[in-house]
């Protein structure tokens, strides 16, 4: 476990980096327990974290303006329906805060930047939103976990109990939780569509 520990502290930047740029949920949430446990720098998982996610969902968006014929033809188009309809919805009705939202909903944070490719919608705004937002997302993630990991890892040294424990149980607990919700997601859209 120490081994495996020490690998991940020793490319964490890296691991962070490369899992952010398609979403990176808990590569954000990983490194800053690790920060928490001052094995990594809190401001570079940050940093990074919002760089890279910026970087992939302008890729994203690159993608869907100017290799619209193929990326059309990816499975996800023809899988998620339901997730593609909504997000289209959901810009319609609300683009500005969608593409702020879109960065913390798993299974649309990938189609919002397709989709506003496909629409033609004006680069250099892209550009400026999806900077502002995947900071905001890196910053608001980062830093809860930060202060929740440090707040456990406190009260487990104070319980005596080993300080890597509660920072990892953290860890479960939350994916547990994602998990669920992106199960009830489903579960929601699934029976409005049979009512529908």
């Amino acid at each position: 476990m120490e081994e495996l520990i020490s690998k991940i502290i020793e490319y964490g930047y890296l691991i962070i980096a490369i899992y952010s740029f398609g979403g990176g949920f808990f590569a954000i949430l990983g490194g800053s327990i690790l920060a928490s446990m001052d094995k990594l720098n809190i401001y570079l998982v940050i940093f990074i974290a919002g760089l890279s996610n910026f970087i992939g969902s302008t890729v994203l968006f690159y993608l869907g303006k100017y290799q619209k014929r193929e990326v059309a033809k990816f499975p996800i188009f023809v899988q998620h329906r339901t997730k593609i309809a909504l997000s289209k919805i959901l810009l319609k009705k609300y683009l500005i805060p969608t593409i702020f939202i879109q960065k913390f909903l798993y299974g649309i944070k990938t189609l919002i930047p397709l989709l506003l490719g496909f629409t033609n919608y004006n680069l250099n705004k892209f550009l400026i939103l999806n900077s502002l937002a995947s900071m905001i997302w890196a910053i608001v993630i980062g830093y809860v976990a930060f202060v929740s990991s440090d707040i456990l890892r406190k009260f487990a040294q104070e319980s005596e109990i080993n300080p890597i424990v509660l920072p990892i149980a953290l860890f479960i607990i939350l994916y547990i939780l994602w998990n669920i919700l992106d199960w009830r997601i489903d579960h929601w859209r699934k029976n409005k569509k049979i009512r529908d």
